[in-house]
């Protein structure tokens, strides 16, 4: 049972991560989840399906917006998708099967966010740099497996870790943003059933934390929509350099914690 403090500072969590996160198409969940670990204490492997939960709710918030804007239907949310939904269902069984100790999900935890707080910084400390060319058609789906395998384990749907790399390779935000996110939100949905289905059949805790996840998926939502809207009025080196610095400090932490 969620106490009332416990949902309150989901919400909030939710609400701010959400703010911050959404102006560049990265999902709230890939901060999220620490918070879940360490502060509401959601147990693994239960705290990846209840993150899903979390895209799925969030995720409307600022789609919503984009779909107003004129920014989420094109090629490139098709092709990601195309890579990301098998790669999530591949990622939850690894997750289940594999590493479901919280030791070894630390380390994965680190793995990913490390890689991806470094890339924020270097983009944002050294703007002049020019972008290289943009990846080709077949390497954008490779990487989407690749990364929705990665989404799968760690529960962020796979399109956040997409939004920075194909930055980097000469895609505009007003692009990336709004591809990245409905490709975390879709690909939650997959990941959600596909750990539902897992539960049926698996020991342990793996079905998602319903109250925690609507209530920090509500708290998304409302913080999804102000994030979408206020991107046009909001400086991308600054926030890329502050995504980047909570990423990089968050795997530290992770790090030290899953070696130990």
């Amino acid at each position: 049972m969620v106490t009332w403090q416990i949902g309150a500072l989901g919400f909030a969590a939710g609400l701010l991560i959400s703010l911050i996160t959404s102006p560049v198409g990265v999902s709230g969940a890939v901060f999220l989840l620490p918070v879940q670990l360490s502060l509401l204490h959601v147990p693994s492997p239960a705290v990846t399906p209840t993150n899903l939960l979390f895209n799925i709710v969030a995720g409307p918030g600022a789609l919503l917006r984009y779909r107003r804007a004129g920014g989420l239907a094109g090629p490139l949310t098709r092709l990601l998708l195309a890579g990301t939904l098998p790669g999530v269902v591949i990622g939850a069984c690894v997750r289940v099967f594999a590493i479901p100790g919280p030791r070894a999900f630390r380390l994965v935890v680190a793995a990913v966010l490390l890689p991806l707080g470094i890339w924020l910084i270097a983009r944002a400390a050294r703007p002049g740099i020019p972008d290289r060319q943009p990846l080709t058609r077949r390497t954008t789906l490779g990487l989407g497996a690749v990364v929705g395998t990665i989404g799968g384990i760690y529960g962020i749907g796979g399109g956040s870790l997409l939004g920075p790399i194909l930055a980097g390779r000469g895609t505009p935000m007003t692009t990336i943003a709004p591809a990245a996110l409905a490709c975390t939100f879709l690909t939650s949905i997959v990941g959600a059933a596909t750990y539902g289905l897992l539960a049926l059949g698996t020991d342990g805790d793996i079905a998602p934390h319903w109250a925690l996840g609507l209530l920090c998926g509500a708290g998304g939502l409302v913080g999804g929509y102000l994030g979408a809207r206020l991107q046009p009025r909001l400086p991308e080196r600054a926030l890329r350099l502050l995504l980047g610095s909570l990423a990089a400090a968050l795997a530290v932490l992770y790090l030290s914690q899953g070696i130990r």
